[in-house]
């Protein structure tokens, strides 16, 4: 057989398999969309499509109903689709990144400490500086999380464990149970910090203006900027360190550059809903079962599927309880822990 013959099937193959993953990635920002305009529709009054355009569209007028219809569509649900959308596509690159980096199939980004960090900070400046605004707080939510990671990612790369995934595994978790227990003696000693922890504790994309949407998603993007150029290391990296290296891959920088992106992904997420767990942990599995473990592709097919559900899950909390609301993290938490389980069961743990 020659050269030829044997390069025509490779060349087809990858090209077949090129086409599907690039219309599935189609597929996934389609159901963003339709998700997004079904979060637009539902709520404790629901609204037909001709309602929700002229919500979004129409000008302002004298008709009460319409008027209310627009101020609905315009400064409760776009605000609260927006974050939904950007929240879900950090968190769920941010667990993609985050399984890559430490090549840990069952880490998420509660395990560098970004959650335990932004609750940290949050109860700490309310107890201190009596904020109760979410303005306010939220930047100290996000400073805590990227305090946190640096600490975490500090600690692991210092002593003879230096940059072991193991290593950083357990600095994460050494500084979450720290960082959690003094948070309970800050809330327990303050009534106030406790009250405001226990409602932004649940996580929730609800009641978030655009103050705080737009910086939060500034902070997203320089992530998934960052994210996107560490993408071919990152492959490289899940070789292991030595074949890295000796293709040519700076491990120190690499690491860095990517843990800077979990932390902006995640804090960002983190500060403006509440921690908001398990969703980056599925949403990358689900990824990586329907692209291959090529992070080229899997992180961006993770991130789209963190939005999908995401919003999924606050729409459902807006249906289960009606008349009241049951919040985002909540409903991804009953879904998640499940899907935990069974990572479990399959024994994913064991190839961590």
């Amino acid at each position: 057989m020659s050269t030829t013959a044997v390069e025509r099937p490779i060349t087809r193959g990858v090209t077949v398999t090129r086409r599907r993953r690039v219309t599935g990635l189609t597929a996934l920002a389609v159901a963003v969309l339709a998700v997004a305009a079904l979060s637009l529709a539902v709520g404790a009054r629901a609204l037909t499509p001709a309602e929700v355009w002229h919500g979004l569209f129409a000008a302002p007028e004298s008709d009460q109903r319409l008027s209310e219809i627009r101020l609905i569509v315009q400064t409760v649900r776009v605000p609260r689709t927006v974050l939904g959308i950007v929240a879900g596509l950090a968190l769920g690159v941010g667990g993609a990144l985050i399984q890559g980096y430490t090549r840990n199939p069952i880490a998420d980004t509660g395990l560098v400490g970004v959650n335990a960090g932004a609750s940290f900070a949050v109860v700490s400046v309310i107890a201190v500086f009596g904020l109760t605004d979410p303005l306010q707080y939220v930047w100290f939510g996000f400073l805590g999380s990227a305090v946190a990671g640096v600490v975490v990612f500090g600690l692991a790369s210092i002593g003879r464990g230096a940059g072991n995934p193991l290593t950083l595994a357990l600095a994460g978790q050494g500084v979450t149970v720290f960082l959690a227990a003094m948070t309970t003696a800050v809330a327990l000693s303050d009534v106030k910090s406790l009250n405001v922890l226990r409602f932004w504790n649940a996580g929730s994309v609800a009641g978030v203006g655009y103050d705080v949407i737009w910086p939060v998603t500034a902070f997203v993007a320089v992530g998934l900027v960052l994210a996107a150029v560490m993408l071919p290391s990152l492959n490289l990296l899940n070789l292991g360190d030595d074949v890295a290296r000796g293709l040519g891959v700076n491990i120190a920088l690499s690491r860095t550059v990517g843990i800077t992106a979990i932390t902006l992904l995640a804090g960002a997420a983190t500060a403006a809903c509440g921690p908001i767990a398990f969703i980056g942990l599925m949403v990358a599995h689900v990824a990586r079962y329907l692209t291959g473990p090529d992070y080229r592709w899997l992180v961006p097919y993770a991130g789209l599927l963190g939005a999908v559900v995401l919003l999924v899950c606050d729409i459902v909390g807006r249906l289960v309880v009606r008349p009241g609301e049951l919040d985002a993290g909540v409903v991804v938490s009953l879904l998640g822990a499940p899907f935990f389980a069974v990572l479990v069961w399959r024994g994913k743990f064991r190839s961590a």
